[in-house]
């Protein structure tokens, strides 16, 4: 009497198991190996959908923390350029102060001279290779003046100023526009009228100013004093406007922050995966695999031929 001991089916379910217990293990180790659930849309299908708008939200703050760290570079630039105009207006009027103090105006010229340049070279401050204070000729030099003899009369102030007026915005979240930009003639026009004063007045019938001050150059000093600190106060005017520009960005940057690190999170309860279950699975399916394969080789070694050699 023999023993039927297998059929083609029976090696069809057991190779089934097997093939499906390697199939497991596969995607278990992929899990414990990458710590994602998946490596594509269509392994996460019931959340597709979900997840491409928030990789959609993902990229579009990414795109406006990349412009904030950009426009926050910039501010800082604009910052040191509008401080050290102010720093110049203020040099000017403590050299008025120093010579009114000492009666003598020996260097005066060459010291309002020095702090001219200083303030031009601020008002053509660059960031990018760009002129910040152009307008939106930003490969235009915006102020062109180099001496304080470029200003007798009959120069008239705003032909020094190359900018349009074209001022710069940014969009820095959804709901945050800031306007950025300041003009050369906005921050200038006010300085060189002044300084135009002073040329006019050293090229003058009571200049120059040279050795021991007289009367008349004593008055148009002190006259000056009261210009001068216009002239600081509005420049210092605007570099406080910069500054809460700057505070404005800084909020919206760590809100972006706050606001991607919870998409980050949301997204990877999706995709993340479990590791203590991945681990869990991965045994598991390695013991289907074996136990499958043991039982594979079983029928195998009890299958007829083997019975009848």
């Amino acid at each position: 009497m023999f023993t039927r001991v297998t059929t083609p089916g029976n090696y069809s379910a057991v190779l089934t198991n097997l093939l499906a217990a390697q199939q497991r293990q596969m995607e278990a180790g992929n899990r414990v190996a990458t710590q994602r659930n998946g490596s594509n849309l269509k392994e996460y299908a019931p959340d597709a959908e979900l997840l491409a708008a928030m990789r959609t939200v993902q990229t579009r703050l990414g795109a406006f923390q990349e412009q904030s760290k950009l426009l926050t570079d910039k501010l800082a630039t604009q910052d040191t350029a509008l401080v050290r105009v102010a720093d110049a207006a203020q040099s000017i009027r403590q050299a008025f102060t120093d010579a009114l103090a000492s009666g003598r105006v020996d260097t005066l010229v060459e010291d309002v001279e020095a702090q001219l340049r200083n303030a031009v070279e601020a008002m053509n401050a660059r960031y990018g290779g760009k002129y910040l204070f152009a307008g939106g000729q930003v490969d235009t030099r915006p102020v062109e003046l180099t001496s304080l003899s470029g200003l007798n009369p009959p120069a008239v102030v705003a032909d020094f100023f190359r900018n349009d007026q074209f001022r710069v915005k940014a969009k820095v979240d959804e709901a945050t526009t800031i306007t950025t930009g300041f003009l050369s003639n906005e921050i200038g026009t006010d300085m060189l009228n002044a300084l135009q004063a002073f040329q006019t007045f050293n090229t003058g019938p009571d200049g120059p100013f040279e050795g021991a001050m007289t009367d008349a150059q004593k008055a148009f000093l002190e006259g000056q004093l009261a210009a001068w600190d216009s002239v600081r106060s509005d420049v210092t005017l605007k570099a406080a406007q910069n500054g809460t520009n700057q505070k404005r960005l800084e909020t919206v940057g760590e809100d972006l922050v706050s606001r991607q690190n919870a998409l980050a999170g949301m997204i990877g309860n999706i995709t993340d995966a479990d590791m203590a279950q991945a681990a869990a699975d991965l045994q598991t399916a390695q013991l289907s695999v074996q136990s499958a394969a043991y039982v594979f080789q079983a029928l195998r070694e009890s299958s007829l031929l083997n019975i009848l050699k």
